[in-house]
């Protein structure tokens, strides 16, 4: 098995380490107001393309600029990470952005509640708000790693914006447990198509976070209905969030925030989908899968998307260690990586055959070309074995 070692334009000794994307971080923070940014270029310009502001930023610009500026495969030492890690301004970036998230929600369904809009202007909006709500799940995702109860309680009112709450006990408890192995509905296999994986990974995702929360209340003698239940808390926000729109604006609210919060969770499918596709953990003896290491995610150094994004797509590390920060988390030689950043990737995903010509020779290469060290979709088994060989 390969040896994973970290990698580093030339390191300066801790003492003198300046973490060159410093100033950028806050990029992460502007991002959650790009709806509310493109409603108010389409105001004041009087041109409703601006309404599609996030989208053509997300599925355009971003992939483009990830393809203009060299990949960043900068790590800081290793002993400039405590100090990274105790630095304020690092933890108070991911925290402003949870407000900001509030604010563009309630402001995109106000003016969609009071001004009179044709149809794409409306769908514009609507997938504009979804596509930074899905990334607010991003956002309780680095705050729910975290083991100060203020993290883990902005996490949770984080994934209350767009209704996905569970995402707090099913991503830490079981998808990291269960990550690139046959028993983990959030990854997807060689050959499966994004929408085939989004009609297993949604539910099965609810699943066994309702089975892993039941279970942690029943050993405590609690009814998985109180309100110690880590999935029904970011409920009880979302519900009367939801009500009091839909009182205060109407009942297009009723088509609008179905549409935003079904693109959010449409965001957060698209990145399980790339993040381990294809990936498989070796079964040891004993019947258990071998530990987690960086090999088993997709990594990518694309620096314009991982700006906005607080580092997600260096997931390889991450995926190995949860609890390191944003700041903090390193490249490393031989990894899986993606062609593109999530942006790209995020639009290539809608072609499934585009995305197999992209990635489906990528895994075998991580297989060094043995189809059993592959997780493959049993439907498209026969046709990938034509192809590839046994």
């Amino acid at each position: 098995m390969m040896a994973m070692t970290s990698t580093s334009d030339n390191p300066p000794a801790p003492e003198n380490y300046v973490d060159r994307k410093r100033y950028l971080w806050p990029l992460s923070i502007v991002w959650p107001a790009a709806p509310m940014i493109g409603i108010y270029l389409a105001s004041a310009t009087g041109q409703p393309v601006f309404y599609a502001t996030t989208l053509l930023i997300w599925y355009g610009l971003i992939p483009l600029l990830d393809a203009i500026f060299p990949e960043d495969n900068n790590n800081p030492p290793e002993e400039a990470v405590v100090g990274l890690d105790e630095d304020l301004y690092y933890r108070i970036l991911p925290r402003l952005t949870v407000p900001i998230h509030f604010a563009s929600l309630i402001f995109c369904a106000w003016w969609v509640g009071t001004h009179s809009l044709v149809w794409w202007e409306f769908m514009a909006i609507a997938l504009s708000l979804g596509v930074v709500n899905g990334l607010a799940i991003n956002t309780g995702h680095e705050l729910g790693h975290k083991k100060e109860a203020l993290d883990r309680w902005l996490a949770k009112i984080a994934l209350s914006v767009v209704g996905y709450g569970h995402f707090f006990i099913e991503h830490n408890k079981g998808h990291h447990r269960d990550v690139a192995t046959p028993d983990d509905p959030a990854t997807s296999r060689m050959g499966e198509s994004i929408y085939k994986f989004a009609l297993r990974e949604i539910p099965g995702a609810f699943l066994r976070a309702w089975n892993l929360e039941k279970n942690r209340l029943q050993r405590r003698g609690k009814s998985v209905w109180s309100v110690g239940n880590e999935i029904l808390q970011p409920l009880l926000i979302t519900v009367p969030l939801y009500a009091g729109l839909i009182y205060f604006y109407g009942p297009i609210m009723l088509i609008f925030l179905p549409i935003q919060a079904a693109w959010g969770w449409w965001i957060l499918t698209s990145a399980n989908y790339i993040e381990h596709y294809g990936l498989l953990r070796e079964k040891m003896p004993d019947g258990k899968y071998e530990k987690c290491q960086p090999r088993h995610s997709w990594n990518s150094n694309h620096q314009a998307s991982n700006l906005i994004l607080f580092h997600l797509q260096r997931h390889s590390d991450h995926h190995a260690h949860p609890a390191r920060r944003y700041q903090s988390l390193r490249n490393f030689e031989g990894l899986p990586q993606l062609p593109t950043g999530y942006g790209g990737m995020f639009g290539v995903v809608f072609f499934p055959p585009l995305f197999r010509k992209l990635m489906d020779h990528r895994v075998l290469k991580w297989a060094n070309g043995d189809l059993s060290k592959i997780q493959i979709d049993e439907a498209a088994r026969a046709k990938i074995v034509q192809k590839y060989g046994g």
